[in-house]
């Protein structure tokens, strides 16, 4: 069991490095890394409670939580992956148009920064960054992208 967790581990530690800096071995802006892009990779991010993880995938709408209102605002959709795992998505609002008309069973693709917690995880960053610091993320829902 010790084995099988470090293995894990190893691997998730492996996509998250390919995913910054990419397989050249550096990073620039610009040049978009790899990134963890199935349900089963976001699932082990989940188990090894990695964070700062670029992801992209998609999922089933199963509730739309309050807006958070501390600090910068952002909209919380909670999607179940085909894997069964449930993530929240965390989208600013504040620099990103939010996906009105939202509804439970719909489809949501995204793109954004994995963050692991007690729940599971959470994705933000789907937006552009002002500052040009992280990787323009993105939703997209009903054939339109929000960014």
């Amino acid at each position: 069991m010790f084995v099988k967790r470090i293995l894990i581990i190893i691997a998730v530690c492996v996509v998250a490095y390919y995913a910054v800096i990419g397989p050249h071995g550096s990073w620039s802006p610009g040049r978009e890394p790899a990134v963890v892009g199935d349900d089963h990779s976001i699932a082990a991010a989940v188990r090894s409670q990695a964070s700062n993880v670029q992801v992209e995938g998609e999922g089933i709408v199963i509730k739309q939580l309050p807006d958070d209102l501390q600090g910068d605002r952002h909209q919380r959709i909670l999607l179940r992956l085909a894997s069964g795992g449930t993530l929240l998505i965390a989208h600013n609002i504040d620099l990103a148009p939010r996906l009105e008309g939202l509804r439970e069973g719909e489809t949501v693709q995204f793109y954004g920064v994995f963050e692991w917690n007690e729940k599971g995880g959470v994705v933000h960053w789907t937006h552009y960054d002002p500052k040009g610091h992280h990787l323009g993320g993105w939703l997209k829902y009903r054939g339109r992208t929000f960014q």
